[in-house]
């Protein structure tokens, strides 16, 4: 990474315990016209969908559970699928509504003032709390698609779902016969070379970026953070645990981001 100044390092050891940092970060944002959002699984853990990497992370309570989301391993074994399959049923994500952080965004987007939000997450609440879905860049894709791996075909998860619950517990494509997975980034899966570019743009082009819930340690979402500061953007971090970012951030929060988010934007919860 890029060398770090004095000033920023000492801006990035403040905690979010200590108001001034909260308000500093707060008028950063105030006189920010280009905000770009880069979000991860903490935002949305207020509504119910847990993190993976986190004291009570999806990953943490059952390490074996990532192998679903690599893409040899998903490919290779058909009870793996399987147990993919069930996992998809039953996402918190089909019950979960958006949250005070996710609404404090929509928020931002009615005051003419964000750029983009890039996602890491595929749950659909930045857009079900009412961000337009043109500035919604989901950089890991959607749960609420299927892809075929086979024939690239795409189609609704909802009607691939019925077909589960109707019993078919390896869903196969109905176009090809091929293997079917979520319309997600798995590991060892490259990403839409779209909408990495989109996301690098709205990095590069924005005068703060505002990351939220993450633990900055995918890339190449991660490195979206360097890209802003390099184009001279302010970078606050909010998160409860530290990220390799931190020392190149003008602040790093450690508040709930349900309760500081808002703050940080509007001063209060919005209506």
């Amino acid at each position: 990474m890029s060398g770090v100044s004095s000033d920023r390092a000492a801006e990035a050891g403040q905690q979010a315990t200590d108001p001034a940092a909260v308000d500093r970060a707060a008028g950063w944002l105030a006189s920010a016209g280009r905000v770009v959002a880069l979000t991860g699984a903490g935002i949305s853990t207020d509504s119910g969908i847990p993190d993976f990497r986190g004291p009570a992370g999806v990953w943490t309570r059952d390490p074996a559970a990532a192998r679903m989301f690599t893409l040899d391993a998903y490919l290779a074994d058909p009870a793996l699928r399987r147990r993919a399959w069930q996992g998809r049923r039953d996402h918190p994500a089909w019950s979960a509504r958006p949250n005070a952080a996710h609404r404090a965004l929509v928020e931002l987007e009615r005051a003419g003032r964000l750029r983009a939000i890039v996602t890491q997450n595929i749950d659909g609440l930045h857009q079900r709390a009412g961000n337009s879905a043109d500035l919604v860049i989901e950089i890991h894709g959607t749960l609420y698609e299927v892809e075929c791996l086979d024939c690239a075909g795409r189609g609704p998860m909802a009607e691939t779902l019925a077909r589960v619950d109707r019993g078919d517990e390896d869903p196969a494509c109905l176009d090809c016969g091929g293997i079917l997975k979520a319309a997600t980034i798995s590991f060892g899966q490259s990403l839409d070379r779209d909408t990495l570019r989109r996301a690098g743009l709205a990095a590069a082009d924005c005068d703060l970026l505002l990351a939220v819930g993450t633990s900055l340690t995918v890339q190449p979402a991660a490195g979206l953070v360097e890209v802003a500061a390099r184009a001279g953007a302010r970078v606050v971090i909010v998160n409860a645990s530290s990220t390799p970012y931190d020392p190149i951030a003008d602040a790093v929060l450690r508040e709930p981001i349900g309760a500081v988010l808002p703050r940080l934007l509007f001063g209060s919860p919005p209506g």
